[in-house]
């Protein structure tokens, strides 16, 4: 199977040990071991998981951690749900279950480069719609009404979007399912930052899963939840879906990990103080940057109303991947270029690494940017 190189994740790998200060890290603020156990109040962690064998345990996932995973939705059990390798491990089973060569696939961009790369190495018909300002990020519902020809076989979605931070409601996911519906669709929708909305006492967004018989949802316990060292996701959808992913996931995963599976029952058991921690931090970080993005002729936005980064658009006369080069060796600060998503002319920033991080981080990129614009001159 040949494939693209993956962007995002190529960059990441590349720089992100070595810059000074990491303003494309995605994942809110990630807790230590002692944090999570201090936080479900585990003083002797040690009697838990001494006597813990370390088989590959019960192969979709233990009984205990599903049925939290399936209580962070309305509509879904035990059965609806699976165990993965991370969210990243989950929209590849989903792909490579649903996906057939000639298949029509419709995916958003920018999103995660899995929902329209892996599909594209298959060889299904990819088509892309592109989210742009003009609808603030979020899908023309009439574009896509023209793309969701008869047959149709998935439309991949992402919400809360990364890298934009744009969020279809409730109402709007809904409009998505009567397209889906009326040419008989899969929707896939990519919600590893579900849970960090800028508004709402939990946060929470509605779920695919929950709106569309069809809907599969996806998610880990990485960003929102801090824990991206677990590699631990999941997928949520109809029982007939989580036993064809099964199928292909007998191949490539077996089981997680135990102690992964341990710690991820941990965190979501004691989910409404770990929600409380990053309401907080995705909160008052987009807030910092909101009004640095105020200050800052060069740069202009949409500004997210959820996740855990945000898309910058910048006025200067030089490439992403210049601009993210330049600034990481003269400054030691850490973006993501817009290339490395397809989207050439923006910037990703992450908002959510610590407090000190993103001041020091902002005040850097604004000495970049008068300098840039000098020599631009």
């Amino acid at each position: 199977m040949k494939i693209r190189n993956f962007g995002v994740e190529i960059w990441m790998n590349k720089y992100e040990n070595v810059c000074e200060l990491n303003l494309a890290e995605t994942c809110v603020e990630s807790l230590t071991v002692g944090e999570l156990l201090d936080m479900a109040g585990k003083t002797d962690i040690a009697a838990e998981l001494l006597p813990l064998k370390l088989t590959y345990g019960e192969i979709e996932g233990s009984v205990r951690l599903r049925n939290l995973v399936a209580g962070l939705y309305e509509r879904q059990k035990l059965e609806n749900t699976v165990i993965t390798h991370g969210a990243i491990g989950a929209n590849a089973l989903v792909h490579l279950t649903l996906v057939e060569k000639g298949d029509r696939v419709i995916s958003v961009l920018p999103t995660y480069q899995q929902h329209y790369s892996i599909p594209e190495s298959i060889g299904a018909d990819i088509q892309i719609l592109k989210l742009t300002e003009k609808t603030g990020f979020l899908p023309d519902l009439e574009e896509l009404k023209k793309l969701a020809t008869p047959g149709t076989k998935l439309i991949a979605i992402n919400n809360p979007n990364n890298p934009t931070g744009s969020l279809m409601d409730r109402a709007y996911l809904e409009k998505i399912v009567e397209i889906a519906r009326a040419c008989g669709a899969w929707i896939l929708c990519d919600e590893v930052y579900r849970g960090t909305d800028q508004e709402g006492a939990d946060g929470m967004t509605a779920s695919i899963a929950d709106l569309y018989e069809k809907g599969i949802s996806t998610g880990s316990m990485s960003k929102t939840y801090s824990l991206a060292g677990l590699r631990l996701g999941w997928i949520a959808g109809p029982e007939d879906l989580i036993h064809a992913v099964s199928v292909h996931r007998d191949y490539n995963t077996i089981s997680v990990g135990r102690l992964d599976d341990h710690f991820a029952a941990i965190a979501l058991e004691n989910r409404d103080k770990i929600l409380k921690r990053s309401h907080h931090i995705t909160r008052s970080g987009l807030s910092i940057l909101s009004d640095w993005v105020d200050a800052e002729p060069l740069i202009s936005w949409i500004k997210p109303k959820s996740g855990t980064t945000a898309l910058l658009k910048y006025d200067l006369p030089i490439s992403s991947e210049d601009f993210c080069l330049r600034l990481l060796e003269q400054k030691g600060v850490m973006l993501t270029p817009g290339s490395a998503m397809d989207m050439e002319g923006y910037l990703r920033i992450g908002y959510t690494n610590g407090e000190a991080v993103l001041h020091e981080g902002l005040k850097r990129i604004s000495q970049f940017l008068k300098e840039a614009a000098v020599s631009a001159a």
